[in-house]
């Protein structure tokens, strides 16, 4: 609202973040993921995410973002867009996702890719795995240019 000030971005102490620090974790030059393994721990984590969805940020690097998804029966993420190209890898399950009116039914195995700014829409039909790359393009990452 007008006039309110928002509160300052609080930095999670270690002792409460569920993972290591995004900063060592993405140091490495390489890295190799077992992504059954992911999901295994990404199960037993605790609480689920927001809107009953569990992920985890795997590599983030310059305009790079690559992320695991799992995704219980029902459950959405709300009409979105990016400002980069968008990468939805079905690893295990069902997903319908909407892009500008278009309705995607994802299975195991299919990939669906959206061009920067195309408003979408994910709901999982059943419970469903996904991976999920996201490459800004460089204006948006650097407006100024």
């Amino acid at each position: 609202m007008a006039g309110q000030e928002s509160e300052p971005i609080r930095e999670i102490p270690e002792s409460e973040r569920l993972r290591q620090h995004p900063t060592p974790r993405f140091a490495a030059p390489q890295h190799q993921y077992d992504l059954s393994e992911v999901a295994t721990k990404l199960r037993q984590e605790f609480e689920a995410g927001q809107a009953g969805h569990r992920q985890e940020t795997l590599y983030k690097r310059g305009l790079t973002t690559v992320a695991l998804f799992l995704f219980g029966h029902l459950t959405r993420l709300p009409p979105h867009r990016t400002k980069g190209v968008v990468t939805i890898h079905l690893l295990e399950g069902h997903l319908q996702v909407t892009a500008e009116g278009q309705v995607h039914d994802l299975h195991t195995g299919h990939l669906l890719v959206l061009a920067p700014g195309v408003e979408h829409d994910v709901v999982a039909r059943e419970e469903s795995r996904m991976l999920l790359t996201v490459h800004l393009d460089a204006s948006a990452a650097n407006p100024s240019t």
